[in-house]
C-alpha cells in the first residue's frame, strides 16, 4: 500500500507542475471565502438596521477595514460611500414585496423569511463589488444567496429598484441582464444567453436580455439573447420561450393547451372522477 501511495503522490506532484487549469487556479490569488462571508454579514446588519445607531460609525470602520484588506483602501472607501444608495434600493425592494404579495402580513416577515429579500439584497451588495472589479468576492456572495434561496443572480446583472421575485425557486438572471424599475418575476424564470458556440470570444458582449420598467414575467418563462428587449409595461406569460424583442405594452402567452381526459367509468369530465 505504501508503494501505491508513493506512486500516486509522485504522479500528483508531477501534475501540479503542468500548466493545466487546476494549476492556474491554485496559483491565482483568490480571496478567502470566509472573509467575503464576514463582509457580507456585517453589511447586511448595517443595511437592515440591525446595527444600533450609536454603534453605526464604529461598525462601518470595522467593515471598511475588512473590505480594505480584501480589496484595497480606495475601493473600500468607494464601496462604503455606496451604502446609502444600496439601502435605499433594498427598502424599495422590500416595499415591492409587501405591495406585490397579499400573503405578506408585515415587513419584518418578508425580511426574515422571503427568499427574494435575501437574494436581491445580497445582489445589491455583490453588484457593488463587481462594479469595482472584484469579481471573485462578488461571485462568492452571489453563490451564498443562491445556496440559501435557489435564486441565481449573477453579480454583474444591472437591476433597478422596486424589484420583487415571487416564490423565487429556480430563477436565473445572467451577467449582462439589464432590468428596469418596478419589475416582478415569478419562480422558474430564466433571463439567459444562447448556447455559447464562440467560447471566450463572447467575453464582454451583451448576451442576456433587457427588461424595461414595469414588466411582469410569470413562472417558467425563458427569455434569451443580448438583443432581446422586453418593452416597458409588458406581461410575459408562464412557460413562454422568447428570443425576440417585444414592444411596450405587449402581452404574450402560450396558446391554451388541449386537455385529453380519459375515464374507465365512462363518466363525463368534471363529474368527480379520478384521473
Amino acid at each position: 500500500m505504501e508503494n501505491e501511495i508513493d506512486r500516486v503522490a509522485q504522479h500528483l506532484a508531477a501534475q501540479r507542475e503542468k500548466p493545466d487549469a487546476l494549476c492556474q487556479a491554485s496559483r491565482e490569488d483568490a480571496p478567502d471565502s470566509r472573509r467575503a462571508y464576514e463582509i457580507l454579514e456585517r453589511l447586511r446588519a448595517v443595511l437592515f438596521d440591525r446595527t444600533p445607531t450609536r454603534h453605526l460609525r464604529a461598525d462601518l470602520e470595522v467593515i471598511h477595514g475588512l473590505i480594505a484588506a480584501a480589496c484595497g483602501r480606495s475601493d473600500a472607501s468607494r464601496l462604503i460611500e455606496e451604502l446609502p444608495d444600496i439601502r435605499h434600493c433594498i427598502a424599495m425592494d422590500l416595499q415591492a414585496a409587501f405591495d406585490g404579495d397579499p400573503a405578506a402580513k408585515t415587513f419584518s416577515e418578508i425580511v426574515a423569511a422571503y427568499p427574494s429579500m435575501a437574494a436581491v439584497s445580497t445582489h445589491r451588495i455583490a453588484h457593488a463589488f463587481y462594479q469595482q472589479g472584484h469579481a471573485v468576492i462578488s461571485r462568492i456572495m452571489a453563490e451564498e444567496a443562491h445556496n440559501r434561496t435557489g435564486i441565481d443572480i449573477h453579480p454583474g446583472a444591472q437591476i433597478g429598484c422596486h424589484f420583487f421575485i415571487d416564490h423565487g425557486t429556480g430563477v436565473v438572471i445572467g451577467e449582462t441582464t439589464h432590468i428596469g424599475n418596478r419589475v416582478k418575476l415569478y419562480h422558474g424564470v430564466t433571463l439567459g444567453a444562447f448556447s455559447n458556440r464562440q467560447g471566450r470570444a463572447d467575453l464582454g458582449k451583451k448576451r442576456h436580455p433587457t427588461i424595461e420598467d414595469d414588466v411582469t414575467i410569470y413562472p417558467n418563462a425563458t427569455i434569451l439573447g443580448g438583443d432581446t428587449v422586453v418593452g416597458r409595461n409588458c406581461v410575459v406569460g408562464g412557460n413562454v420561450w422568447l428570443t425576440h424583442s417585444l414592444p411596450p405594452n405587449t402581452r404574450v402567452a402560450i396558446e391554451q393547451p388541449r386537455l385529453h381526459l380519459r375515464t374507465d367509468s365512462g363518466r363525463e369530465p368534471g363529474s368527480g372522477y379520478e384521473i
